[in-house]
């Protein structure tokens, strides 16, 4: 539908040009006659400013140009043609009038349209800024100089989230059912990212990494990350009871934090490029969500980021969670220290206090007491 909705917008845009055209050949008929063989004391010519502002309509700067210069010799033209090679000076003069109103407004009507092609490419900017940053950010980094696409090196906290058993889940629903999920889920994520000065990186179908930090480092990056993964837990609940009313299924969310260097810049093809974060940093912070799943936390994040929160202010928030010690990600070699949040059992598979993960000989009860045990297999 949307390819017919392109082809009849291309054949209406074809049909006004070649109105246009003829508008435009006809009055320059009109005028030449008139301007040649009609004995008239004023400059007819001036009408073919009229002709290059019909042309101005089509947007296309090198037909107003070719109609200003084509005016301009057929009113050299008819001077030639009425009064040979003897001008007087009123016939000169109404010429001159006529060459310079045909000038100035072929010199205004590419000015106009230079800048409004100077404002679809800032408003272009602005829509894809959009898609990334918080409207705020999009405001102030339209008015910078200095691109995005410059590569940046720096410090930044990463946060993975997505929908725990999405594939099971997707198997037995209708693709309009999945869509629509992923619709409330995605404008859920991102309105919490936005709302803590966060930007979206990209969304994952049934997920999104945020990056907090970018392009500008606050002082309160961490914090505003950990924030916005509580709030996201806070209204996947509100949004689980909506559905269980509604008699559909609840879900569950996993999300992850890691706090260090990433770099940021564009990557793709001349076609397609995209504006993302690559590093380290991205591949922990994926791996700490992953293994929401191996501890039974809804969050999980790293000591990288309970530093942080001290070193920004945030005992409180940092004191919310517990310290699960030493685990080793998948992929990597160094064990890294977890912590997750108090009092926030997993929604799926661990029931009220039963033990819900045993690593490095401590058992976590409901993420919100431990105590010493022999680990399990």
């Amino acid at each position: 539908m949307s390819s017919a909705r392109r082809q009849s917008s291309g054949r209406t845009a074809n049909d006004r040009d070649v109105l246009l055209m003829l508008s435009a050949i006809w009055l320059v008929i009109a005028v030449f006659v008139v301007d040649t063989f009609v004995r008239l004391e004023f400059a007819v010519a001036v009408l073919y400013v009229v002709v290059v502002l019909i042309m101005s309509m089509s947007r296309d700067r090198s037909a107003v140009i070719l109609a200003g210069l084509g005016c301009s010799a057929l009113t050299v033209l008819s001077l030639v043609l009425v009064h040979r090679m003897a001008f007087p000076d009123a016939a000169i003069l109404r010429a001159s009038m006529s060459l310079a109103a045909i000038a100035i407004t072929t010199i205004l009507t590419l000015r106009n349209l230079s800048a409004g092609e100077r404002l679809a490419v800032i408003e272009s900017q602005r829509k894809n800024l959009a898609r990334f940053f918080s409207p705020q950010l999009v405001d102030e980094l339209a008015a910078i100089d200095t691109p995005l696409s410059v590569i940046r090196n720096q410090p930044a906290a990463v946060l993975f989230a997505d929908i725990v058993g999405f594939t099971d889940y997707a198997s037995n629903r209708s693709p309009e059912e999945v869509i629509a999920l992923l619709r409330d889920l995605q404008s859920i994520l991102g309105s919490r990212v936005f709302a803590n000065n966060g930007m979206i990186d990209k969304f994952l179908g049934d997920g999104l990494i945020a990056v907090f930090g970018l392009p500008h480092p606050g002082a309160h990056d961490v914090t505003d990350a950990v924030q916005c993964a509580l709030d996201i837990l806070r209204e996947v609940d509100r949004w689980n009871r909506q559905r269980t009313r509604a008699g559909e299924q609840p879900l569950r969310i996993a999300v992850g934090i890691h706090y260090g260097h990433v770099v940021h810049g564009d990557i793709g093809g001349e076609s397609r490029l995209e504006l993302t974060v690559v590093g380290d940093t991205v591949n922990v912070a994926s791996r700490v969500e992953s293994y929401c799943r191996n501890l039974g936390f809804d969050l999980l994040i790293t000591a990288a980021v309970i530093a942080e929160l001290h070193a920004e202010g945030s005992v409180v928030l940092a004191e919310r969670f517990v310290d699960l010690g030493l685990h080793t990600l998948r992929g990597r070699t160094t064990p890294i220290s977890l912590s997750g949040l108090r009092g926030r059992p997993s929604l799926q598979n661990f029931g009220r206090g039963k033990p819900i993960a045993c690593s490095q000989n401590l058992t976590f009860n409901n993420g919100a007491a431990y105590r010493k045990a022999s680990p399990t297999m």
